[in-house]
């Protein structure tokens, strides 16, 4: 499941070799005579006279592939999935050029909730059947399967997921896995060679490599991830799969591309393997992610406002605003602050500090260098736990214990008046039978075999006796029709 950016440029191609080729002459690639050589005469190829350049050594990693290839697993799912637009990323400004080509390893969906199957990739980390993959590739799913290189297949359990790194933890009943080594994204250098192993549309086991491009990469709406960036083909599937150094370790999860076409266009990102590790050891030891916080909001600090402050180069995180009775304002913490350091580790770009904040557990102390007015001062503060946010739910009600397969809600006063006054019921979720006849979310019941419904209990009693199958009658936008619906 995947992501998408790219500024295209046509770039002519040439031919290089002897000859004329429509009306237009193609040169050698070799360098032409310093004298010129009379028509007549017969001129023998000249010996070479130097040694040829000798190719770059590139590096082999069959044995890599070898010994790791059983260790990644292709995930299917199947099950209601909410799918996300990128217009639902809060705070990117729809202006910003990340806004149209940003998202996730994953074909292609459209919004709202719909049955779907889906599929991605994943590694295992342990013989007893604990895999890690994304959270994406996961979302939404009632079914995980998981199908190891040998064919065999196994129902996975959901142990946890975190949308705020894309980390989900899964767990098959199996022993004596083959697993792979974890190794440490910190320790890599931009420009050396990675592998990754994965499902791209299906095909599993694929492996591609490139080079890490950049390390500690903030991208839209992914506060938490310092993503490594890498020019590894990645595709669609490929989501959830590891990472591999030189050395065959992982160290990070492909998560993201950057693409206009939404497969792959030379940009990469992938999770680092520590971020992983730990979000992977707090869902297994506590069943969930907690993370810490300062209540501030944070800006880039550049050379104009490095001048201004009085930086003697543009370093550090800007703190623009300070939650009122938050954990940075009892420190005393204050707007105009500019964070140089956390614990000891310096802050370059204000991008790396969420993430090292998260990562320091709820009531534990820690300790900034900060600048201020001209000068540097130490602030200890106790860090607050951030609280998850959780999706709405709707008051909506099962109809005839998931005989049809719908939850609805009553119309509203404003919807009622849009009917005319007339009854119906807002299908809010469709899943099974009424999902299997093609009843999507925001459609309105008006009827069920001809009997008009105005309220959940005479559209549970109307399913209840009816026989193997109704027909329902909805109003779609500003179309209505029949659909008949074979029961459960």
């Amino acid at each position: 499941m995947i992501a998408a950016v790219v500024m295209a440029a046509l770039v002519g191609a040439y031919s290089l070799g002897n000859g004329l080729e429509n009306g237009l002459e193609l040169w050698s690639a070799h360098a032409a005579s310093d004298k010129a050589v009379p028509p007549t005469t017969s001129v023998a190829a000249p010996m070479a006279t130097s040694s040829p350049m000798p190719a770059a050594a590139l590096p082999d990693m069959s044995a890599i592939v070898a010994r790791n290839g059983s260790s990644v697993v292709n995930i299917s799912i199947s099950g209601k999935v909410k799918n996300q637009g990128l217009a639902d990323i809060p705070g990117l400004d729809p202006n910003d050029p990340f806004y149209e080509f940003f998202r996730h390893f994953g074909i292609p969906q459209q919004r709202g909730e719909r049955q779907v199957r889906g599929q991605g990739s994943g590694f295992i980390l342990r013989e007893d059947g604990l895999i890690l993959t994304n959270a994406h590739v996961i979302d939404g799913a009632d079914e995980v399967t998981v199908k190891m290189i040998d064919k065999r297949e196994f129902k996975a359990k959901v142990l946890g997921a975190d949308k705020a790194t894309d980390v989900a933890v899964l767990k098959i009943d199996a022993r004596n896995l083959p697993t792979v080594k974890i190794g440490s994204s910190t320790r890599t250098r931009v420009g050396e060679w990675v592998l990754a192993i994965g499902s791209p549309y299906g095909f599993e086991n694929s492996a591609t490599a490139g080079i890490i491009s950049a390390k500690s990469r903030s991208l839209p709406a992914d506060n938490y991830v310092p993503f490594i960036q890498t020019d590894v083909a990645v595709n669609p599937g490929n989501s959830g799969g590891p990472l591999f150094n030189m050395a065959g370790e992982v160290v990070g999860i492909n998560s993201q591309i950057y693409s206009r076409t939404g497969g792959y266009q030379g940009l990469s990102f992938a999770i680092p393997i520590e971020v992983a590790m730990s979000i992977q050891d707090q869902i297994v030891k506590h069943g969930k992610v907690q993370r810490g916080r300062l209540g501030i909001s944070i800006q880039e600090v550049n050379q104009s406002l490095a001048d201004s402050f009085g930086l003697s180069k543009p370093v550090g995180a800007l703190v623009s605003s300070v939650e009122s009775g938050g954990p940075a304002a009892k420190a005393g913490l204050e707007p105009g602050d500019v964070i140089l350091s956390l614990n000891g580790t310096e802050i370059q770009t204000s991008g790396e500090l969420p993430p090292l904040v998260a990562n320091i557990r709820p009531g534990e102390s820690a300790r900034l260098k900060v600048w201020r007015k001209g000068s540097v001062r130490d602030i200890e503060v106790k860090v607050g736990a951030l609280k998850e946010e959780k999706e709405p739910v709707a008051e909506s009600k099962d109809v005839a214990g998931g005989r049809l397969g719908v939850a609805v809600r009553p119309l509203s006063a404003e919807e009622r008046r849009q009917f005319d006054g007339r009854g119906g019921l807002v299908v809010q979720n469709a899943s099974g039978a009424a999902a299997r006849a093609g009843i999507r979310p925001g459609d309105v019941i008006l009827s069920v075999n001809g009997e008009p419904v105005g309220s959940v209990d005479q559209l549970r009693g109307l399913v209840a006796k009816a026989g193997k199958r109704v027909a329902l009658l909805i109003q779609r936008d500003e179309a209505r029709l029949f659909v008949p619906v074979e029961l459960n």
